[in-house]
């Protein structure tokens, strides 16, 4: 019997950079804001098919994203880089790996692998009850197969850093974005839905600016293109959607997109 691979998507879990939004102890109008728009957990995402989980990032609010998420269970984890608010919940795996009875596979650069294995050497003894993580190196250039749905790894430049970022057949996810190699240019072109992030309107030495990022966009051509990882600077999203290029939107927290 012929079996149908379930469609993919990515739902954004949280969209913002690592502060969250609100910011603690700020009174700016985005922190004041009442619209559910404008409540951000820290950057992460969950890519779907069917009844399979793959989990992008694990920063310091996973634990209430997968509530919020009402996720089951994970295939496994995908760490984009070694920076605190991408990782510092991974810890909180622990309920799938005691469900599922499986140590969670791990998806990272080899460079963020050793920053794992140190941070979270505990998870590496025999001490009961710890998360069990089955770390599992990847370069760029390589794919993740998940679902029926290969998951391409491409080079992402964080500031001087290299990072990944995610290309389905119809979807790339480019988080905490300052340049994207040529290459992953022509890798992330012409696809139905591209989310990159944009940090506020004037941009630092490791984060796009709005403009930056629209320019990418606009190259890439997308069909869709959706921001993330937004500083409480950016502004509301009541405000800034309005002044959007045709296409283009800012993400929230729970944006689902099918591939």
């Amino acid at each position: 019997m012929q079996t149908t691979t379930a469609p993919l998507t990515l739902e954004l879990l949280g969209t913002a950079t690592s502060q969250g939004v609100p910011v603690i102890a700020c009174d700016c109008p985005v922190c004041r804001s009442t619209d559910p728009r404008d409540k951000r957990l820290r950057a992460s995402a969950l890519l779907s098919a069917g009844n399979k989980n793959m989990v992008v990032d694990t920063g310091p609010d996973f634990r209430q994203q997968m509530l919020r998420a009402r996720v089951g269970s994970i295939e496994g984890v995908i760490i984009t880089h070694e920076h605190n608010d991408h990782t510092a919940g991974l810890d909180d795996i622990r309920p799938f790996c005691f469900k599922q009875e499986m140590d969670i596979p791990v998806y990272c650069l080899p460079r963020v692998a050793a920053d794992l294995r140190e941070r979270f050497a505990y998870a590496f003894t025999d001490y009961p009850g710890v998360p069990r993580l089955d770390i599992r190196e990847v370069n760029f250039g390589d794919t993740i197969s998940f679902a029926g749905h290969e998951i391409e790894v491409v080079e992402v430049t964080h500031g001087t850093l290299p990072i990944i970022g995610l290309c389905t057949r119809d979807l790339a996810y480019l988080t905490d974005v300052k340049f994207l190699p040529a290459r992953t240019q022509v890798q992330c072109r012409n696809k139905e839905a591209v989310v990159i992030s944009s940090l506020n309107h004037g941009g630092t030495h490791s984060h796009l600016s709005l403009d930056e990022a629209l320019a990418y966009l606009s190259e890439l051509k997308a069909k869709r293109g959706v921001l993330t990882h937004f500083s409480h600077t950016m502004g509301r999203a009541a405000d800034i959607n309005p002044t959007l290029p045709r296409g283009v939107e800012m993400g929230f927290d729970g944006l689902v997109l099918p591939e």
